[in-house]
This record gives C-alpha cells, sequence and structure tokens, in this order.
C-alpha cells in the first residue's frame, strides 16, 4: 500500500479547483480578504507506552500532506509522571497549555480508551478550559479525535464521550467517517471507527498501531485539515458582514411581532426631536399618529382605560422610531434603555397610572429583550400638550 494513495485524487480535485478559482478571480477579489495561506493544527496526544503516540504521528502526517497545513504535535501535562518517561518515545515532544488551544485552526485530540472514556490525564487538562469555554474562544474550530483501545471495548463510546466536551465548546466534530475503509487490509483485525482512527493495541497477530489503522489516521488528519483550511477560509470571507447580520436583529424581532414603526413626528417648535449627550440618547413624545393626536383627552373622563392604553402605545413607537433616527437607521446601537418616564392626562383620584405605563415598558422589553429594561416613573398631570392623554420621556444609552 502506497502511502500517496489517498492524496492524488484530491490533487487532482485541487487543481479542477484552481482554474474555477482562477476564472472567478475577479469577482472573488470583491468580497474575500487576502487569506493567510498556511494553517496550523494541534495535535495533542497523551500516551503511556507509544501507541497513541503513534497514531498522533499518523494524524500530523495527514495533516502535513494538506497544502498549506501545518501539524503541531503535543502532549497533555501529566497528573503523575512515568517511571520511564526520559525513555519513552515521546519523551521530548512539548506539553501544551491550555490557555494556547484556542491558537490553532484545528485541533486533533487522541488518549487511550480507559474504561470507555478518555485517560485522567487528558480528563484533568480538559477540565481546566471553563474560562476559554466561556468565553467562546473554540466556537466553530474543527476538531477530531483519535485512541488506542487495548482490547477495543468500549473504543467508540470513549470517542463519543470525548465529543460531548467539544460540543459544549461549540467545535466543528470532524469524524472518520467510511473514508479508506474498504482499502485496508480486511484479514487484520482493525479498531478503526466511523467516529475515530483508534488501534487494538492489545491484539498482537500484527505490530500494533497496524498499517490500516495508521492509514485511516492519515485520511483523518488530512479531512481535519481540510475542514480546518475551509473554516478560515469562511472565516475570513464573511467576516465583514457579520456586523450587517447583527443589524437586522431588532428588525427582525419588530417583523416577528408585526410591528411596523411609524415615522418619526417632526418638532412642532423650536426643539429637537432628540439630543445625544456623551453615549446617552433623550426623547420626549406624545400620542402623534399621523400629524393628529390619538385618543385626545383626559384618561378616566373622555376616554377609556383601553384607549388610554393604545395612547400609551402609540406614544411609545413614536420614541422608538425616533430613537431609530438617533441611532441612524441601527436600534441594534442601543446599548439598553435607562429610564422611560410616563405623563398621563388623568382626573384628580386617579390611580392607575401604572397599569397604563406597563403598555410602554411592555412593548419595549418586548422588543429589546433583556436591554429594553429599564427604570421607571410615572405621573398624573392635570393637561398635557396637544391635549394628548400621554407623554413619555425615554433615556437610552447607546454602544461606545
Amino acid at each position: 500500500m502506497k502511502s500517496n494513495r489517498f492524496i492524488k485524487p484530491v490533487l487532482i480535485a485541487l487543481s479542477c479547483l484552481s482554474l474555477v478559482l482562477t476564472s472567478n478571480s475577479t469577482q472573488a477579489a470583491s468580497y474575500m480578504k487576502p487569506i493567510n495561506t498556511e494553517i496550523k493544527i494541534l495535535v495533542l496526544f497523551n500516551s503511556e507506552n507509544g501507541s497513541t503516540y503513534r497514531m498522533a504521528q499518523a494524524i500530523a502526517n495527514g495533516i502535513d500532506s494538506y497544502p498549506g497545513a501545518k501539524a503541531v504535535l503535543k502532549q497533555v501535562p501529566r497528573i503523575k509522571s512515568l517511571k520511564d518517561e526520559q525513555t519513552k518515545s515521546f519523551a521530548a515532544v512539548p506539553y501544551a497549555t491550555i490557555n494556547e488551544l484556542p491558537e490553532y485552526d484545528g485541533i486533533a485530540f487522541g488518549s487511550a480508551v480507559h474504561f470507555g472514556n478518555m485517560t485522567a490525564d487528558m480528563r484533568y487538562f480538559l477540565d481546566q478550559s471553563v474560562t476559554i469555554w466561556t468565553q467562546r474562544k473554540l466556537e466553530g474550530i474543527p476538531a477530531t479525535v483519535f485512541m488506542s483501545a487495548g482490547s477495543g471495548a468500549g473504543r467508540e463510546g470513549a470517542i463519543l464521550s470525548f465529543w460531548n466536551t467539544l460540543a459544549v465548546h461549540g467545535m466543528l466534530i470532524v469524524p472518520a467517517g467510511i473514508n479508506g475503509s474498504s482499502e485496508i487490509d480486511q484479514s487484520v483485525p482493525q479498531g478503526n471507527t466511523v467516529f475515530g482512527a483508534s488501534s487494538l493495541t492489545g491484539n498482537k497477530m500484527s505490530p500494533r498501531p497496524s498499517d490500516g489503522e495508521l492509514y485511516i489516521a492519515r485520511l483523518q488528519g488530512y479531512a481535519l485539515a481540510k475542514a480546518a483550511k475551509g473554516h478560515r477560509l469562511t472565516s475570513e470571507a464573511v467576516a465583514e458582514t457579520i456586523p450587517d447580520l447583527k443589524e437586522n436583529q431588532i428588525e427582525a424581532k419588530l417583523k416577528a411581532l408585526n410591528i411596523e414603526l411609524p415615522q418619526a413626528p417632526a418638532p412642532v417648535g423650536n426643539y429637537k426631536p432628540y439630543r445625544i449627550s456623551g453615549n446617552q440618547v433623550f426623547i420626549n413624545q406624545v400620542a402623534l399618529i399621523d400629524g393628529k393626536i390619538a385618543h385626545p383627552g383626559i384618561i378616566g373622563t373622555d376616554l377609556s382605560q383601553e384607549q388610554a392604553k393604545e395612547a400609551t402605545r402609540q406614544t411609545m413607537l413614536n420614541v422608538l422610531s425616533v430613537l431609530k433616527q438617533a441611532t441612524g437607521g441601527d436600534l441594534n446601537r442601543v446599548r439598553q434603555a435607562v429610564q422611560l418616564t410616563g405623563f398621563f392626562n388623568t382626573a384628580a383620584g386617579y390611580a392607575k397610572h401604572a397599569v397604563l405605563m406597563n403598555e410602554a415598558s411592555n412593548l419595549l422589553v418586548e422588543i429589546m429583550g433583556e436591554s429594553g429594561m429599564h427604570t421607571r416613573g410615572t405621573v398624573g398631570a392635570s393637561s398635557l400638550p396637544l391635549n394628548s392623554a400621554v407623554e413619555i420621556q425615554a433615556v437610552f444609552e447607546l454602544k461606545d
């Protein structure tokens, strides 16, 4: 079996792809940034007797065979040193630190199978990744798993249990699949699985890892490099569009709620509809709609509580319309709502101001979520401008 059997078909495919990319280079240049051609992939292993290390070397060979990819071999620190560690074939391989994991474009994890799980050394190492996890530094990074399984018992369960940790990190899991399985010697027991390459180190019918196990490991390393390259290309090509996607979040929420903001009311005096001071926006609005006051008059005398609620909702929509104007059309520039103060044209003795103001508060939180939470004040008034039943003062904080 030749070591380059799995490379030739891919090189042919890459040549064809190169022709396509060349013919479309002008179009591609219009939306893709220059790409750093080299990708760096970590092969991280924990080995005691050298079998997992040999599998790691095969994974690394597969990675290095992919154009522009470079494998970096490291091992996890040990909880307890091996007695004869300096005599091992992997003794000179440096130890990794947990904080360096986000530096790589992809990671291959390998260990022996211990009771259907990874080794204690690997488990302890990954248990230190909580800070990386909370900061979401490994999200989207391709990862794969390879193992040495002794008798083979529990090897698939071990790989899948490994996947649990990688999935929590949001990593893109690359399995071995059936790639290359028809090309290896079927007369020799093989430890490989569709989830990842593994070696039956306890089976002595042939040297371990077997040629077939190492072959699948190389294919798996190659597949990881290909996925890492694709992730790099995609990330760099669409990076500039991510802010645009975020800009549509509030608009998408408004659409989902079937809410259309009105045209921002124009000032009817010598004042501005909003004023930005530092990072704060100050807005005052009444219940105008199409240049007329919605449900004018005194609440409880001229209009019902339901009509007052409708006026409050209209006033809050006007506030949001002016806020959109203040943010240049991008409501996602708002970090949070700070304060709402509602003024209500009510008769003496009226006590349901908070019920009416809930209409504005609920609408704001429904649209903006947690960032729409605010402090609040409600005030009764004997009259309001233009005989409006409602006036709302609002303060919002903008992002830097």
